[in-house]
């Protein structure tokens, strides 16, 4: 039994996809053009976003700074002005890798206010929109970082931890509105991002990758959608360790 409405049919949809200048977020609003959706893409990158429609017959651009309410609430008045918003897919997301010993404040403020606040601040605007309809589609791009405390995410892996409560709680309270919330949480996935990691990311993946997953997923209607399987099953199951045993499986298996 599907938890959400599914959707396997995107022609004619208008879906608006913050975060779309690069990576995961790039590469959802490429499958869901080829899908037939019509395409709002956002983000700061006014050239990233000019060069994606010039490229994509019928999208749209409007550029914006997840970081700033009113330009947020000026991209959604300008969609809904158009007419019917079908779906939000949250992308913008930012990274940068931090241990407590590193501790620095406008970092992690920045985290929360791009990573967290963002998605809710989109939320605000489109929700009144979806409540009169009694349909859409919200999704969230969280990451298994937000599964539990990891090393060198201080800054991102909270944030994460957060889109995730934030997408389980407004499940609960939009469901019987006929409203979808999907949660999607990546392992790694080859973006500009994680191209910061001095590491091996096992289970690596393409952006295009990622977004068949979540097309998949949303043509399932899953809940949650969580890829590659061959990692993020561990990471699953890791939450249900005690802490003890947590806290030295992760050591053993970053090193750190």
């Amino acid at each position: 039994m599907p938890l959400n409405p599914r959707v396997r049919d995107w022609r004619g949809k208008t879906v608006w996809v913050v975060g779309a200048s690069s990576g995961i977020g790039q590469a959802t609003a490429v499958a869901l053009h080829a899908q037939g959706a019509l395409v709002v893409v956002s983000a700061r990158d006014a050239a990233a976003l000019d060069s994606f429609v010039a490229a994509h017959a019928g999208a749209v651009a409007l550029p914006m700074d997840v970081a700033d309410p009113q330009a947020i609430d000026a991209a959604a008045r300008s969609i809904l002005a158009g007419g019917t918003l079908d779906a939000v897919v949250y992308c913008a997301g930012t990274y940068v890798p931090m241990r407590a010993t590193d501790f620095d404040l406008p970092t992690m403020e920045r985290h929360l206010a791009v990573n967290y606040l963002g998605a809710v601040r989109v939320v605000h605007a489109v929700l009144p929109h979806f409540l009169a309809r009694r349909a859409g589609h919200i999704s969230l791009i969280a990451s298994v970082a937000g599964y539990g405390g990891l090393p060198q995410s201080l800054a991102y892996g909270p944030t994460k931890a957060a889109l995730i409560n934030l997408a389980e709680t407004l499940y609960l309270d939009l469901h019987a509105h006929g409203i979808g919330v999907h949660l999607i949480c990546p392992g790694f996935v080859q973006t500009p991002l994680t191209a910061q990691n001095g590491f091996d990311m096992p289970a690596l993946i393409t952006p295009d990758k990622a977004a068949a997953e979540m097309l998949r997923g949303w043509a399932k209607g899953e809940f949650e959608t969580h890829f590659p399987k061959r990692f993020t099953r561990g990471m699953k199951a890791l939450r249900w360790l005690p802490y003890g045993a947590y806290f030295m499986a992760v050591r053993r298996f970053t090193g750190l």
